[in-house]
Protein backbone atom coordinates (compact mmCIF):
# COMPACT_ATOMS: atom_id res chain seq x y z
CA UNK A 1 0.00 0.00 0.00
CA UNK A 2 0.87 3.45 -0.53
CA UNK A 3 -0.31 5.81 2.37
CA UNK A 4 -0.27 9.28 1.87
CA UNK A 5 -0.22 12.05 5.05
CA UNK A 6 -2.00 15.51 3.68
CA UNK A 7 1.18 17.84 5.17
CA UNK A 8 -0.70 21.44 5.67
CA UNK A 9 -0.57 21.33 9.18
CA UNK A 10 3.52 20.85 9.21
CA UNK A 11 4.16 23.98 6.51
CA UNK A 12 3.96 26.81 8.66
CA UNK A 13 7.02 27.75 10.58
CA UNK A 14 5.05 27.41 13.85
CA UNK A 15 3.52 23.81 13.95
CA UNK A 16 0.17 24.27 16.22
CA UNK A 17 -1.06 21.04 18.42
CA UNK A 18 -2.72 19.64 15.33
CA UNK A 19 0.69 19.66 13.51
CA UNK A 20 2.61 18.16 16.15
CA UNK A 21 -0.11 15.19 16.15
CA UNK A 22 0.39 14.76 12.39
CA UNK A 23 4.17 14.28 12.89
CA UNK A 24 3.97 12.08 16.04
CA UNK A 25 1.30 9.75 14.45
CA UNK A 26 3.06 9.90 10.65
CA UNK A 27 6.72 9.42 11.50
CA UNK A 28 5.91 6.13 14.26
CA UNK A 29 3.52 4.63 12.02
CA UNK A 30 6.59 4.91 8.76
CA UNK A 31 8.55 2.95 11.30
CA UNK A 32 6.35 0.75 12.78
CA UNK A 33 5.31 -0.48 9.62
CA UNK A 34 7.57 -0.11 6.92
CA UNK A 35 6.04 -2.74 4.70
CA UNK A 36 4.15 0.13 3.10
CA UNK A 37 5.45 3.29 1.19
CA UNK A 38 4.32 6.78 2.45
CA UNK A 39 4.49 10.17 1.47
CA UNK A 40 3.94 13.84 2.44
CA UNK A 41 1.28 16.08 -0.26
CA UNK A 42 1.42 19.73 0.41
CA UNK A 43 1.41 23.31 -1.83
CA UNK A 44 4.56 25.16 -1.47
CA UNK A 45 2.64 27.98 -3.37
CA UNK A 46 6.32 28.82 -4.68
CA UNK A 47 8.21 28.63 -1.54
CA UNK A 48 11.12 26.49 -1.16
CA UNK A 49 11.01 26.84 1.95
CA UNK A 50 7.83 24.97 3.03
CA UNK A 51 9.35 21.96 1.42
CA UNK A 52 12.45 22.04 3.77
CA UNK A 53 10.20 21.92 6.83
CA UNK A 54 8.40 18.97 5.55
CA UNK A 55 11.32 17.24 5.15
CA UNK A 56 12.83 18.05 8.66
CA UNK A 57 10.04 15.62 9.60
CA UNK A 58 10.18 13.18 6.82
CA UNK A 59 13.00 11.91 7.17
CA UNK A 60 14.06 9.02 5.11
CA UNK A 61 11.01 6.68 5.48
CA UNK A 62 8.51 9.61 4.08
CA UNK A 63 9.04 11.28 0.79
CA UNK A 64 7.66 14.63 -0.21
CA UNK A 65 4.81 14.70 -3.16
CA UNK A 66 4.70 18.32 -3.18
CA UNK A 67 3.10 21.04 -6.09
CA UNK A 68 3.97 24.56 -6.37
CA UNK A 69 0.55 25.94 -6.36
CA UNK A 70 -1.05 28.13 -4.25
CA UNK A 71 -2.66 26.02 -1.08
CA UNK A 72 -4.71 29.07 -0.30
CA UNK A 73 -6.13 29.57 -3.74
CA UNK A 74 -6.81 26.18 -3.92
CA UNK A 75 -8.55 25.80 -0.76
CA UNK A 76 -10.38 28.76 -1.46
CA UNK A 77 -11.86 27.75 -4.92
CA UNK A 78 -12.33 24.14 -4.01
CA UNK A 79 -15.12 25.15 -1.48
CA UNK A 80 -16.84 26.22 -4.19
CA UNK A 81 -15.89 24.23 -7.28
CA UNK A 82 -14.68 20.43 -7.19
CA UNK A 83 -11.24 21.11 -8.89
CA UNK A 84 -9.89 17.25 -8.44
CA UNK A 85 -6.73 16.90 -5.85
CA UNK A 86 -5.44 14.64 -7.78
CA UNK A 87 -4.90 17.10 -10.64
CA UNK A 88 -2.21 18.07 -8.55
CA UNK A 89 -1.12 15.13 -6.49
CA UNK A 90 -1.60 12.28 -9.24
CA UNK A 91 -2.98 8.61 -8.19
CA UNK A 92 -0.38 6.96 -6.59
CA UNK A 93 -1.81 6.72 -2.79
CA UNK A 94 -4.00 4.12 -2.13
CA UNK A 95 -5.24 5.78 1.06
CA UNK A 96 -4.62 9.40 1.73
CA UNK A 97 -5.22 11.25 5.22
CA UNK A 98 -5.76 14.71 6.16
CA UNK A 99 -5.45 15.70 9.50
CA UNK A 100 -7.11 19.43 9.64
CA UNK A 101 -10.82 18.68 9.11
CA UNK A 102 -11.20 19.05 4.96
CA UNK A 103 -11.27 16.28 2.34
CA UNK A 104 -11.01 17.80 -0.97
CA UNK A 105 -12.62 16.51 -4.06
CA UNK A 106 -11.99 14.08 -6.40
CA UNK A 107 -8.71 12.66 -4.07
CA UNK A 108 -7.46 9.19 -5.85
CA UNK A 109 -7.72 6.40 -3.36
CA UNK A 110 -9.52 5.93 -0.03
CA UNK A 111 -9.62 8.73 2.32
CA UNK A 112 -9.28 9.44 5.99
CA UNK A 113 -9.73 12.59 8.09
CA UNK A 114 -9.59 13.68 11.31
CA UNK A 115 -12.03 15.72 12.76
CA UNK A 116 -10.11 17.15 16.36
CA UNK A 117 -13.02 19.00 17.77
CA UNK A 118 -16.30 20.69 17.33
CA UNK A 119 -15.66 23.76 19.19
CA UNK A 120 -17.10 25.80 16.42
CA UNK A 121 -20.33 24.72 17.23
CA UNK A 122 -20.04 24.19 20.73
CA UNK A 123 -18.40 27.42 21.23
CA UNK A 124 -18.35 29.38 18.10
CA UNK A 125 -17.62 32.66 19.84
CA UNK A 126 -14.02 31.24 20.46
CA UNK A 127 -13.69 30.90 16.81
CA UNK A 128 -11.52 32.87 14.35
CA UNK A 129 -14.12 33.65 11.86
CA UNK A 130 -12.43 32.21 8.91
CA UNK A 131 -12.00 29.17 10.46
CA UNK A 132 -15.53 29.00 11.52
CA UNK A 133 -16.28 29.65 7.69
CA UNK A 134 -14.36 27.44 6.57
CA UNK A 135 -15.49 24.45 8.33
CA UNK A 136 -19.76 25.87 8.19
CA UNK A 137 -19.36 25.68 4.35
CA UNK A 138 -16.79 22.41 4.33
CA UNK A 139 -16.63 20.16 7.29
CA UNK A 140 -20.22 18.42 6.18
CA UNK A 141 -19.16 17.65 2.60
CA UNK A 142 -15.70 16.69 3.78
CA UNK A 143 -17.25 14.10 6.20
CA UNK A 144 -19.50 12.88 4.01
CA UNK A 145 -16.50 12.44 1.40
CA UNK A 146 -14.10 10.73 3.81
CA UNK A 147 -14.11 6.75 4.26
CA UNK A 148 -13.34 6.72 7.58
CA UNK A 149 -13.40 9.71 10.31
CA UNK A 150 -11.00 9.81 13.36
CA UNK A 151 -11.55 11.62 16.22
CA UNK A 152 -8.78 12.11 19.27
CA UNK A 153 -11.25 11.33 22.54
CA UNK A 154 -14.70 9.54 23.16
CA UNK A 155 -15.74 13.40 24.27
CA UNK A 156 -15.09 14.61 20.46
CA UNK A 157 -16.69 11.21 19.58
CA UNK A 158 -19.47 12.37 21.58
CA UNK A 159 -19.65 15.90 20.53
CA UNK A 160 -19.51 15.08 16.49
CA UNK A 161 -22.01 12.62 16.90
CA UNK A 162 -24.23 15.18 18.73
CA UNK A 163 -24.10 17.40 15.42
CA UNK A 164 -23.29 15.08 12.72
CA UNK A 165 -25.19 11.61 13.78
CA UNK A 166 -25.89 10.12 10.59
CA UNK A 167 -21.97 9.49 10.56
CA UNK A 168 -21.27 6.51 13.45
CA UNK A 169 -20.58 4.48 11.24
CA UNK A 170 -17.30 5.80 10.53
CA UNK A 171 -16.05 7.40 13.29
CA UNK A 172 -13.38 5.88 14.99
CA UNK A 173 -11.62 7.38 18.31
CA UNK A 174 -7.38 7.25 17.93
CA UNK A 175 -5.94 9.08 21.15
CA UNK A 176 -2.82 11.42 20.13
CA UNK A 177 0.75 10.90 22.03
CA UNK A 178 3.30 12.30 23.75
CA UNK A 179 6.95 12.52 22.29
CA UNK A 180 8.77 10.58 25.75
CA UNK A 181 12.37 11.67 24.20
CA UNK A 182 11.26 15.23 24.25
CA UNK A 183 8.38 15.75 26.82
CA UNK A 184 10.82 14.20 30.21
CA UNK A 185 12.43 14.88 33.16
CA UNK A 186 14.95 17.06 32.56
CA UNK A 187 18.10 15.14 32.18
CA UNK A 188 20.35 18.65 31.95
CA UNK A 189 19.08 20.95 34.83
CA UNK A 190 21.70 23.59 33.73
CA UNK A 191 19.34 24.71 30.86
CA UNK A 192 16.51 25.42 32.84
CA UNK A 193 17.82 28.78 33.91
CA UNK A 194 19.35 29.66 30.67
CA UNK A 195 15.89 29.06 29.11
CA UNK A 196 14.33 31.19 32.30
CA UNK A 197 16.84 34.34 31.60
CA UNK A 198 16.06 33.98 27.61
CA UNK A 199 12.37 34.29 28.30
CA UNK A 200 13.08 37.33 31.40
CA UNK A 201 11.42 34.82 33.80
CA UNK A 202 12.79 35.23 37.31
CA UNK A 203 12.10 32.87 40.12
CA UNK A 204 9.46 30.34 40.86
CA UNK A 205 6.69 30.31 38.65
CA UNK A 206 3.21 28.49 37.50
CA UNK A 207 3.63 27.83 33.64
CA UNK A 208 0.67 28.34 30.98
CA UNK A 209 2.07 26.43 27.58
CA UNK A 210 -0.41 27.03 24.63
CA UNK A 211 -2.14 29.24 22.25
CA UNK A 212 -3.34 32.69 23.53
CA UNK A 213 -6.63 32.51 22.74
CA UNK A 214 -10.29 32.98 24.21
CA UNK A 215 -11.00 29.01 24.90
CA UNK A 216 -8.24 28.39 26.49
CA UNK A 217 -9.60 30.49 29.50
CA UNK A 218 -6.45 32.60 30.60
CA UNK A 219 -8.65 35.69 31.46
CA UNK A 220 -10.63 33.88 33.85
CA UNK A 221 -6.91 32.42 35.06
CA UNK A 222 -5.79 35.51 35.24
CA UNK A 223 -8.26 36.99 37.95
CA UNK A 224 -7.93 33.84 39.41
CA UNK A 225 -4.15 34.40 40.12
CA UNK A 226 -4.82 38.06 41.11
CA UNK A 227 -6.80 36.43 44.00
CA UNK A 228 -3.97 34.33 44.38
CA UNK A 229 -1.55 36.95 44.32
CA UNK A 230 -3.96 39.12 47.05
CA UNK A 231 -3.27 35.93 49.41
CA UNK A 232 -0.03 34.82 49.48
CA UNK A 233 2.94 36.61 49.92
CA UNK A 234 5.82 36.13 47.37
CA UNK A 235 3.53 34.69 44.86
CA UNK A 236 5.54 32.55 41.94
CA UNK A 237 4.70 34.68 39.35
CA UNK A 238 2.61 33.21 35.96
CA UNK A 239 4.17 32.74 32.85
CA UNK A 240 1.52 32.41 30.02
CA UNK A 241 4.09 31.06 26.86
CA UNK A 242 2.96 30.63 22.98
CA UNK A 243 2.24 31.81 20.35
CA UNK A 244 -0.74 34.87 19.97
CA UNK A 245 -4.03 33.20 18.60
CA UNK A 246 -6.88 35.82 18.10
CA UNK A 247 -9.05 37.72 20.51
CA UNK A 248 -6.14 38.05 22.64
CA UNK A 249 -6.34 41.68 23.31
CA UNK A 250 -8.43 41.29 26.24
CA UNK A 251 -6.15 38.86 27.91
CA UNK A 252 -3.56 41.45 27.65
CA UNK A 253 -5.76 44.24 28.90
CA UNK A 254 -6.70 41.83 32.27
CA UNK A 255 -3.30 41.87 33.27
CA UNK A 256 -3.01 45.85 33.08
CA UNK A 257 -6.41 46.19 34.48
CA UNK A 258 -5.61 43.85 37.51
CA UNK A 259 -2.16 45.29 37.60
CA UNK A 260 -0.13 42.53 37.82
CA UNK A 261 2.26 43.35 34.99
CA UNK A 262 5.16 42.44 37.26
CA UNK A 263 3.99 38.94 38.16
CA UNK A 264 1.85 38.18 34.84
CA UNK A 265 4.42 36.91 31.71
CA UNK A 266 3.72 37.15 28.38
CA UNK A 267 6.93 34.72 26.51
CA UNK A 268 7.51 34.74 22.99
CA UNK A 269 6.86 32.08 20.69
CA UNK A 270 8.60 28.90 22.67
CA UNK A 271 11.22 26.97 20.12
CA UNK A 272 11.35 23.06 20.16
CA UNK A 273 14.43 23.09 22.48
CA UNK A 274 13.25 24.96 24.83
CA UNK A 275 10.30 23.46 25.92
CA UNK A 276 11.15 20.83 28.10
CA UNK A 277 13.53 22.56 30.11
CA UNK A 278 10.44 25.59 30.63
CA UNK A 279 7.76 23.37 31.68
CA UNK A 280 10.63 21.09 33.66
CA UNK A 281 11.38 24.54 36.01
CA UNK A 282 7.70 25.15 36.52
CA UNK A 283 6.20 24.73 39.91
CA UNK A 284 3.08 23.30 38.06
CA UNK A 285 1.58 23.67 34.64
CA UNK A 286 -1.83 25.32 34.74
CA UNK A 287 -4.44 24.41 32.04
CA UNK A 288 -8.22 26.22 32.60
CA UNK A 289 -8.80 25.80 29.21
CA UNK A 290 -12.99 25.46 28.34
CA UNK A 291 -12.88 23.10 25.55
CA UNK A 292 -10.53 20.79 24.69
CA UNK A 293 -10.69 17.81 21.60
CA UNK A 294 -7.47 16.07 23.39
CA UNK A 295 -5.78 18.84 25.38
CA UNK A 296 -1.91 17.54 24.47
CA UNK A 297 -0.23 20.54 26.45
CA UNK A 298 -1.18 19.00 30.34
CA UNK A 299 -0.02 15.66 28.88
CA UNK A 300 3.22 16.98 28.02
CA UNK A 301 3.88 18.22 31.22
CA UNK A 302 2.65 14.98 33.22
CA UNK A 303 5.30 13.24 30.90
CA UNK A 304 7.71 16.17 32.57
CA UNK A 305 7.03 14.95 36.08
CA UNK A 306 5.39 18.18 36.78
CA UNK A 307 1.96 18.27 38.49
CA UNK A 308 -0.57 20.19 36.74
CA UNK A 309 -3.53 22.25 37.31
CA UNK A 310 -6.68 21.21 35.03
CA UNK A 311 -10.30 22.13 34.43
CA UNK A 312 -12.72 18.96 34.44
CA UNK A 313 -14.35 20.14 30.98
CA UNK A 314 -14.33 18.46 27.98
CA UNK A 315 -11.71 15.70 26.66
CA UNK A 316 -9.21 17.03 29.76
CA UNK A 317 -10.24 14.31 32.12
CA UNK A 318 -9.87 11.86 29.60
CA UNK A 319 -6.51 12.68 29.34
CA UNK A 320 -5.59 13.45 33.14
CA UNK A 321 -7.36 10.98 34.81
CA UNK A 322 -6.78 11.35 38.96
CA UNK A 323 -3.24 12.78 38.08
CA UNK A 324 -4.37 16.22 38.22
CA UNK A 325 -5.29 18.94 40.56
CA UNK A 326 -8.91 19.42 39.07
CA UNK A 327 -10.71 22.81 38.97
CA UNK A 328 -14.22 24.28 37.63
CA UNK A 329 -13.01 26.34 34.63
CA UNK A 330 -15.95 28.89 35.22
CA UNK A 331 -14.42 29.84 38.83
CA UNK A 332 -11.98 32.06 39.42
CA UNK A 333 -12.63 30.93 42.49
CA UNK A 334 -12.11 27.77 42.21
CA UNK A 335 -8.82 27.88 39.92
CA UNK A 336 -7.57 29.84 42.83
CA UNK A 337 -7.93 27.65 45.46
CA UNK A 338 -5.74 24.70 42.73
CA UNK A 339 -3.28 27.13 42.57
CA UNK A 340 -2.79 27.54 46.20
CA UNK A 341 -2.92 23.93 47.19
CA UNK A 342 -0.29 23.23 44.75
CA UNK A 343 1.88 26.41 45.97
CA UNK A 344 1.50 25.72 49.37
CA UNK A 345 1.69 21.29 49.44
CA UNK A 346 5.18 20.09 48.33
CA UNK A 347 4.25 16.64 48.86
CA UNK A 348 1.09 17.07 46.79
CA UNK A 349 3.26 18.56 44.09
CA UNK A 350 5.46 15.16 44.19
CA UNK A 351 2.61 12.99 44.02
CA UNK A 352 0.71 14.53 41.55
CA UNK A 353 4.50 14.98 38.94
CA UNK A 354 4.85 10.54 40.14
CA UNK A 355 1.58 9.80 38.95
CA UNK A 356 1.70 11.92 35.94
CA UNK A 357 4.52 10.45 35.00
CA UNK A 358 3.17 7.01 35.02
CA UNK A 359 0.14 8.22 33.40
CA UNK A 360 1.80 9.52 30.45
CA UNK A 361 3.61 6.79 29.38
CA UNK A 362 0.44 4.99 28.39
CA UNK A 363 -0.03 7.75 25.77
CA UNK A 364 2.79 7.28 23.26
CA UNK A 365 2.41 8.02 19.43
CA UNK A 366 3.72 4.18 19.15
CA UNK A 367 0.67 3.39 20.50
CA UNK A 368 -1.49 6.37 18.62
CA UNK A 369 0.02 4.88 15.21
CA UNK A 370 -0.61 1.28 15.91
CA UNK A 371 -4.80 2.12 16.78
CA UNK A 372 -4.67 4.49 13.37
CA UNK A 373 -2.79 1.52 11.27
CA UNK A 374 -5.84 -0.68 12.65
CA UNK A 375 -8.26 1.92 11.12
CA UNK A 376 -6.17 2.28 8.02
CA UNK A 377 -6.85 -2.10 7.76
CA UNK A 378 -10.47 -1.46 7.39
CA UNK A 379 -9.74 0.42 4.06
CA UNK A 380 -7.24 -2.42 2.39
Amino acid sequence: MHIEFDAVPLVSDRLTGIGWCEVGQTTAMARLFPEHTYSYSFFTSGDSSRAERVRSFAGDKISLNSSDFSGYIYRAVSNFLPVPYKHFFGKKADITHFFNYIVPPAVHGKTVVTVHDMVYKAFPETVRARTKYMLDSGLKRSMKRADLIVTDSEFSKAEILKYFPQHESKLRVVPCGVDLEKFRPCETPERIPEVKKSLEIEGDYFLYLGTIEPRKNLERLIEAYHIFYQRVSDAPKLVLAGGKGWLYDSIFAKVKELKLDKQVIFTKYVPAQDMNPLMCGALAFVFPSIYEGFGMPPLEAMACGVPVLSSGEASLPEVTGDCAVICDAYSAESIAEGLMKLCSDDELRKDLGRRGLERAGSFTWDNSAEILYNVYKELF
